[in-house]
């Protein structure tokens, strides 16, 4: 008997095809979240908004590569991030591939400049809510993660 049949959960679907349609979910996000001007970029202006708006913030995406993965002071922000995230009911996740984040999100409008794009925060742009296919794939993701203890998964984004 396993740990779901216990606590009659459905075990996280194994399979590739289950983590590609979450890769997927998040381009298709990210994209509709950047047309529709509800996406803020960066450590600093991510957490400058969930310390004044918290409740508006619907998504959160940390991004790292592997020259990151040594880097401490961006660790702590992670971590704090997470927490508050979790504190708040914001669904996370995690990409290991800063450069395909890039491609899709693009650099800044308003500088043309590339950005901070180690955290992404996806938000509400209005209080109705934002009905969005791909953000409900992926809250539904991030909750199958949790039955099986994984809190912040890690997404790859298809190419």
């Amino acid at each position: 008997m396993t740990l779901e049949e216990i606590h009659g959960q459905e075990p996280v679907p194994a399979g590739h095809d289950w983590m590609q349609g979450a890769g997927k979910a998040l381009h298709e996000l990210l994209v509709s979240a950047q047309r529709r001007g509800c996406l803020t970029a960066g450590v600093y202006e991510s957490a400058k908004l969930m310390n004044v708006d918290p409740d508006n913030v619907a998504f959160c995406v940390l991004a790292t590569d592997e020259e990151d993965e040594g880097d401490i002071a961006l660790q702590i922000h992670f971590t704090l991030i997470q927490a508050f995230c979790c504190e708040n009911d914001i669904d996370i996740v995690r990409v290991n591939d800063v450069a395909k984040l890039a491609a899709i999100v693009g650099p800044s409008e308003d500088s043309g400049e590339p950005r901070d794009l180690h955290c992404i925060l996806i938000t509400n742009p209005n209080e109705d809510g934002w009905k969005d296919p791909a953000l409900e794939k992926l809250n539904s993701f991030c909750e199958e993660s949790r039955n099986v203890n994984d809190w912040v998964p890690t997404i790859t984004l298809p190419e």
